[in-house]
C-alpha cells in the first residue's frame, strides 16, 4: 500500500467510485425484470429510510475523518490522531446501534406512514419486514466509513476505492443472484425477495469492512510512522468528539440542501403542470419520475467525478492550508476545477446527445424520458460544480460562507421555479425545463458565490482556469457538432435494447476520439495536466 500523489489519488478515487455507480446503475435492468414495478416500490420503501442513516455515516464522517487524521499528521500530534481514530470507531458504533434500534423497533410505525390506508399492493407488513432487514447495515456502514476515511487521510486513496468497488459488486451479485433464485428457483414470496435484495446492503458493507480491517492491520506501520517529533498539545477526548461533529455537519448539509433543491420539485412541479398547465396526472408524474429518480441515476456517473476528486482534495488542500503555503492551495483548486470541468462538460453534452438511446437501454422506450432528461443530464454538470466549490470553501474552514451560499441557491431556485415553469410553456418550449433551469440557477448562485468569496478572500485567481475552461466549451461544441451531423445521417430509431447499445459505443468512440484529438492538438491536454503526467499515462497505455 503506497501514498499517493493528489493527481493519482483524484484519479483512482474517481476510477472507483465510477465503477462503483455504473454498477450500481447496471443491475436495475435484470433486478426490475425479475421483481417488476410492485417489488421495486418495496425495494424504495426500504432504501428511502436507509439512505437518511446512510448519508449520516457516509457523506460526512469519512471526510470528517480524513480530514482531521491528515491535519493532525501534517502537525506531527501523532498520539491525538490515533485517537481520533479510535475515537470515531467507538462513537460510530454507539450511533450504529442507536440508529440500528430506531430503524428495527419503529419499523412498523414508518411502514404505517409510507402505506398508510393503501391496498391493493404491498402491504404494511411487507414494508416493516424490508425496513426491518436493511437496518442490519446500520450496524456495519458507520464502521466501515470510519476506516475509509482513516486511510483517506494518509493519502492511501486505492485500499478505499477498491473496497468500494468491492462492496457494490457483492450487492449487485446478492441482488441479482440472490432475488433470482428466490422467486424464480424457490419460489417464495416477493416479500422476501426483496428482503434478500435489501440485505445485500449488509453482506457488501461487511466484506468490505473486513477488506480495510486487513488492510489496515498489514500496514499499520506505515500508518503509524513518525517523521517528526513535537510536544502535542493536551486534547481531550470530548474536543476531539466536537471537532469530528464539526467537520462532518457542513459535509452532512451539502446533502441536505441537494435534498432541499429535489424536494422543491417534489412539492411543486406535479401540481404546477396539472393545475397550472394542463398536463394530466398521469403525464406530471412521468416528468417528476425522471427529475427525481431515474433521470438521477443516470447522472450518478457524472456527479462521481466530483466525488472522486473531493476524496484526494481534502487531505491535500487540508495539509497546504495548514502548512499556510496558500500557492499550492491556489494551485489545488484551480487543478480540481480544471480536471473536474474536463471531464463533465464533454460527459453532460455527451449524454444530452444520446438522451434517446441510453434512456431505451436502462428503462426502455418512454414518452417522456428522452424528452426530459436530456436536458436534465445539465443538472449533473451544475451539481458537480456545486460539491466542488463548497467543500472547498469548507476545507478552508469558512463555515458560515458555506451555509450563506447554500441558502441563496436553495432560495433562488424556490423562487424561480414556478414562474420559469409558466415562462418556457409561454414561449412554447416544455414547461418542465422550467424546473430543470431553476434547478441548474440554484446550484449555479451557489457555486459563484462559493468561488467568488474564496479568489477575493484568499487573493487566488482563476484566469487561466477561465481560459481553459472556455477552451474546454469549445471543444465540446465542435464534438457536440460532428455528433448532431452523424445523427443526422443515422438517426436513433430503434427500440431494441442490444441496437441502442451499439449506437451509444459508436456515438461514444466517435465523440471521445473527436474530443481528445482536438485536445492533444491544441496541446490544452498538457496545460491541464502536465506534459509529463500525460506522457507516462500514454506510456502504460501503450504498454498494455
Amino acid at each position: 500500500m503506497k501514498k499517493n500523489s493528489f493527481m493519482q489519488g483524484a484519479f483512482i478515487a474517481t476510477l472507483g467510485i465510477v465503477l462503483s455507480k455504473i454498477l450500481g446503475i447496471v443491475y436495475v435492468i435484470p433486478f426490475y425484470a425479475i421483481i417488476g414495478e410492485q417489488g421495486g416500490a418495496l425495494y424504495g420503501y426500504a432504501y428511502s429510510i436507509y439512505s437518511i442513516f446512510l448519508s449520516i455515516s457516509q457523506a460526512g464522517i469519512p471526510l470528517a475523518i480524513s480530514k482531521i487524521v491528515s491535519e493532525y499528521n501534517v502537525l506531527g500530534y501523532y498520539n491525538v490522531k490515533r485517537r481520533t481514530f479510535q475515537l470515531g470507531k467507538k462513537v460510530l458504533s454507539i450511533l450504529g446501534i442507536i440508529c440500528f434500534l430506531i430503524m428495527f423497533i419503529f419499523a412498523k410505525g414508518v411502514a404505517i406512514l409510507i402505506i398508510g390506508n393503501v391496498t391493493g399492493g404491498n402491504t404494511i407488513e411487507d414494508v416493516t419486514f424490508v425496513v426491518r432487514v436493511i437496518s442490519f447495515a446500520i450496524l456495519v456502514v458507520p464502521l466501515l466509513s470510519i476506516y475509509r476515511g482513516y486511510l483517506q487521510g494518509h493519502k492511501f486513496i486505492s485500499p478505499t476505492s477498491i473496497s468500494q468497488v468491492l462492496e457494490q459488486i457483492i450487492r449487485v451479485i446478492v441482488i441479482v443472484l440472490g432475488s433470482y433464485l428466490t422467486l424464480k428457483v424457490f419460489h417464495l414470496s416477493l416479500t422476501t425477495t426483496v428482503g434478500v435484495a435489501v440485505f445485500s446492503a449488509t453482506v457488501g458493507a461487511l466484506v468490505s469492512y473486513f477488506y480495510l480491517v486487513y488492510m489496515t492491520k498489514k500496514n499499520r506501520k506505515a500508518l503509524e510512522k513518525e517523521t517528526m517529533k513535537v510536544v502535542e498539545p493536551q486534547i481531550t477526548n470530548k474536543e476531539i468528539i466536537e471537532k469530528i461533529l464539526i467537520y462532518a455537519f457542513p459535509f452532512i448539509m451539502i446533502d441536505v440542501f441537494k435534498s432541499l433543491i429535489n424536494s422543491i420539485d417534489v412539492f411543486m412541479l406535479v401540481k404546477v403542470l396539472v393545475n397550472g398547465i394542463g398536463y394530466t396526472a398521469e403525464q406530471a408524474e412521468a416528468v417528476m419520475s425522471v427529475v427525481s429518480t431515474w433521470g438521477h441515476k443516470i447522472n450518478m456517473i457524472i456527479a462521481s467525478i466530483a466525488t472522486g476528486l473531493m476524496v484526494s482534495l481534502i487531505p491535500n488542500l487540508t495539509a497546504s492550508f495548514v502548512k499556510k503555503d496558500m500557492d499550492d492551495v491556489s494551485k489545488k483548486i484551480n487543478q480540481t476545477l480544471q480536471w473536474l470541468l474536463f471531464f463533465t462538460i464533454p460527459m453532460t453534452f455527451g449524454l444530452s446527445v444520446l438522451a434517446k438511446p441510453v434512456w431505451t437501454i436502462f428503462y426502455g422506450v418512454s414518452t417522456f424520458g428522452p424528452s426530459v432528461y436530456q436536458y436534465y443530464v445539465f443538472v449533473a454538470l451544475a451539481t458537480t460544480l456545486f460539491t466542488a466549490s463548497v467543500t472547498i470553501l469548507q476545507l478552508l474552514k469558512e463555515y458560515k460562507r458555506v451555509f450563506i451560499c447554500m441558502l441563496t441557491g436553495l432560495l433562488t431556485n424556490a423562487i424561480l421555479n414556478i414562474p420559469l415553469l409558466y415562462a418556457f410553456d409561454h414561449v412554447g418550449l416544455p414547461a418542465y425545463y422550467g424546473s430543470t433551469t431553476a434547478t441548474i440557477l440554484g446550484y449555479g448562485v451557489c457555486s459563484y458565490l462559493a468561488l467568488h468569496y474564496i479568489g477575493k478572500k484568499y487573493k487566488i485567481s482563476y484566469e487561466d482556469t477561465i481560459k481553459r475552461v472556455l477552451n474546454i466549451f469549445l471543444t465540446t461544441i465542435a464534438m457536440v457538432i460532428i455528433l448532431l451531423g452523424i445523427r443526422y445521417l443515422i438517426p436513433f430509431t430503434s427500440t431494441n435494447r442490444f441496437i441502442n447499445i451499439l449506437y451509444v459505443l459508436l456515438f461514444s468512440a466517435i465523440g471521445v476520439s473527436i474530443y481528445f484529438a482536438i485536445m492533444f492538438k491544441s496541446k490544452l491536454i498538457f496545460d491541464i495536466f502536465g506534459k509529463k503526467n500525460v506522457e507516462n499515462i500514454m506510456k502504460k497505455i501503450r504498454k498494455r
